[in-house]
C-alpha cells in the first residue's frame, strides 16, 4: 500500500462560533488524485485551509508524510513539500507572467520555468503579459504553475475549473494529471462533479461539515441520482478528450 501524503483525523474547525468541520476525517495516497466534493458551503475551502495551517482546527491531526502538522505555520507546511491553489488565484495582477513564476521560493526537483513553458505554451506565448490581462484560464494555470515550481510532493487545489470555459477545463484537468503522473499527489475541490470523478482515484463527500461518502471515485460516478443530486448548477456535460 502506498505511503500517505496527506493525512487527517477528527478535524472539528470553527469560524469565531461557527462550527464548519464535524470530525472530518481523509487521506491522499502518494501518487494518485482524490477529489473532494460537496455543494458550495459544505466546507470543502475550510477543509484546505485547516490542512494547509491557513485556518487552525480546534481539534483533530494533520499529518504530511507522516510527520504531524497540525500546529504549523503554513510556510512550515509547505516546505515539507505541500503546494497550495487558493480558490480565485491569487497571482499578482501588476506582474508579468515570468515574473509571477519567478515568485515561488525556488525547490530542488524537476521543475523549471523552461518545463512550465512546455507544459503550458500559452505561457510561453504570454511571458511577457501582466497577469491582469490573462483571461481566467491562462490566471488558473498560471497559478497552477506557481504552485508546481515549488516542486511539490502533494498539491491541492480550491475550484480549478471555477468560471471556465468547458474546452479551458479539460486543458486545466490535463495538467491535473500531467502533474500526478509525475508523482504528485493531488487533492482536489471541485464543483464540476462530473470532471473531477473523471481524474479521480477516490472521492469524499462532504455536507454540512462531514464525510457522507468515501471511495472509489469511478463506483460513485456510476452513481447518476447522486451525482446529479450533489452537481446541481455544476453538472453540464463533461466530454474528456483523449490526452
Amino acid at each position: 500500500m502506498s505511503e500517505l501524503a496527506l493525512e487527517a483525523k477528527g478535524l472539528q474547525t470553527y469560524y469565531g462560533k461557527s462550527h464548519i468541520l464535524h470530525g472530518v476525517d481523509l487521506e491522499v495516497r502518494e501518487g494518485e488524485i482524490v477529489a473532494l466534493l460537496g455543494r458550495n458551503g459544505a466546507g470543502k475551502s475550510t477543509t484546505l485551509r485547516s490542512l494547509m495551517g491557513l485556518t487552525r482546527a480546534r481539534e483533530g491531526v494533520v499529518r504530511v508524510f507522516g510527520t504531524v502538522t497540525t500546529d504549523l505555520q503554513p510556510y512550515r507546511i509547505a516546505a515539507l513539500g505541500v503546494g497550495f491553489v487558493p480558490e480565485g488565484r491569487k497571482i499578482f495582477p501588476n506582474l508579468s507572467v515570468e515574473e509571477n513564476l519567478k515568485v515561488p521560493m525556488e525547490r530542488p526537483g524537476p521543475w523549471s520555468i523552461a518545463r512550465i513553458y512546455e507544459l503550458f505554451p500559452r505561457l510561453a506565448e504570454r511571458k511577457n503579459n501582466k497577469g491582469r490581462q490573462l483571461s481566467g484560464g491562462e490566471q488558473e494555470m498560471l497559478a497552477i504553475a506557481r504552485a508546481l515550481l515549488l516542486n511539490p510532493r502533494v498539491i491541492m487545489l480550491d475550484e480549478p475549473s471555477q468560471g471556465l470555459a468547458p474546452l479551458i477545463v479539460q486543458e486545466v484537468f490535463k495538467v491535473i494529471k500531467a502533474a500526478r503522473e509525475q508523482g504528485i499527489s493531488v487533492l482536489l475541490v471541485e464543483q464540476n462533479v462530473r470532471a473531477a470523478v473523471e481524474i479521480a482515484d477516490r472521492a469524499y463527500v462532504l455536507d454540512d461539515g462531514q464525510i457522507v461518502y468515501a471511495g472509489i471515485a469511478s463506483e460513485f460516478a456510476k452513481d447518476e441520482k447522486r451525482v446529479r443530486a450533489l452537481a446541481g448548477a455544476s453538472a453540464e456535460n463533461w466530454e474528456p478528450q483523449d490526452a
